[in-house]
């Protein structure tokens, strides 16, 4: 019984952490592109220098309804954002509807009092372009009369928006966006999904750099 115990631990568990390691290294090294040439955020911003370009964006859509948009923009930024913002490439977008100025100083004063409010973008549009940045990150879903969406969404460095296509918890299985109204959504899934691209991205880094060094031999 101790030889199998001694072989076990000096074998057959490395192997099996082995085995762990290249699922997990799998999970993490694919996140599906769902959607091609996202409309760069610039194209209907008069603010310089917010893009969508060489930066990790998660955008949401918070309309005119501010009491709906309060709870989604406070869930989004206590979950996600506050983990995020001190990374490089990080930011999150919110488009908000012309008009609206007045209503959510208000909201972004209370959301300063305990935010580092630097990796935020509040971005102010009107009814078309609003729809057409919309449109173009091609999802099943739609803004309300409002100028509302639930969800919230992911846009990498090369302007794509990224998601699941094996949700088990949606239909076809293609997870466009994250629904900002579940807490459980916003940690199990868009957290992850973030870790993801990051891993990614430190992956990506390293391969060039091993280029580099092998260049310079």
């Amino acid at each position: 019984m101790k030889k199998f115990l001694v072989l076990f631990s000096l074998f057959l568990l490395p192997l099996v952490f082995y085995i762990f390691l290249s699922k997990g290294i799998y999970k993490y090294s694919n996140l599906p592109i769902l959607t091609e040439n996202v409309l760069d955020i610039k194209e209907i911003s008069t603010i310089k220098n917010v893009s969508f370009s060489n930066k990790i964006s998660v955008v949401c859509f918070l309309g005119s309804d501010i009491k709906t948009a309060k709870a989604s923009l406070f869930n989004l930024n206590q979950i996600v954002y506050k983990r995020y913002y001190p990374k490089p490439f990080f930011q999150a977008v919110a488009i908000l509807p012309e008009g609206t100025e007045n209503e959510y100083i208000n909201v972004i004063n209370e959301l300063s009092v305990f935010t580092d409010l630097s990796k935020w973008h509040f971005i102010y549009a009107d009814t078309t372009n609003m729809q057409l940045l919309f449109n173009s990150f091609k999802t099943p879903y739609k803004l309300n009369k409002n100028g509302y969406s639930e969800y919230v969404y992911i846009i990498d460095k090369e302007l794509r928006l990224r998601g699941r296509k094996d949700d088990e918890d949606t239909v076809g299985g293609e997870l466009f966006g994250y629904n900002m109204r579940s807490v459980s959504i916003l940690k199990n899934k868009l957290k992850d999904d973030i870790d993801i691209i990051y891993y990614q991205l430190k992956k990506s880094a390293e391969k060039q750099q091993r280029r580099k060094r092998e260049n310079s031999q």
